[in-house]
């Protein structure tokens, strides 16, 4: 199982590169809610890592980044997420509050893909956004990444 995840936090990286190349190269065009949704699907997933890791996280789910560093962001989300899938039991239950200060828990695999569905969800926002201001929406479907990296 660990592989597996690997592989869906490989796809969801490469896709989120992809994503930000769509925007950085399009910045007179896309709209705000187009870099809100990336800042967003970005930002969770260090909210949801260091919830994992127990550490703090830096930064509010909704909060704008510089769109020149969201490519480093990605990155050290990557390597956070990787670092989590290498070292912790998937069962393993994280207590957590939400950013509305309501306390839940869940496993470290149900985190896991929440991560990848929260991120590939917004993907497909950012492409319907991308398609209303004329600009060609990045294909980012998983059975794509698959094709192109067998």
């Amino acid at each position: 199982m660990k592989d597996f995840f690997r592989e869906l936090f490989e796809y969801t990286f490469h896709f989120n590169e992809k994503v930000i190349d769509v925007v950085l190269n399009n910045r007179d065009t896309v709209s705000d809610k187009a870099i809100l949704l990336l800042c967003h699907t970005i930002n969770t997933q260090e909210v949801w890592n260091s919830r994992i890791l127990g550490s703090l996280s830096l930064t509010g789910p909704w909060d704008l980044q510089s769109l020149n560093r969201l490519s480093i962001l990605n990155q050290v989300n990557f390597k956070d997420s990787m670092r989590i899938i290498d070292s912790f039991d998937f069962e393993t239950v994280i207590n957590y509050t939400n950013s509305r200060g309501e306390r839940y828990h869940n496993t470290v695999k149900d985190i896991l893909f929440h991560i990848n569905n929260h991120s590939t969800y917004h993907r497909g926002q950012i492409a319907t956004e991308c398609k209303l201001q004329g600009i060609t929406p990045l294909v980012s479907d998983y059975i794509f990444y698959k094709r192109d990296n067998i």
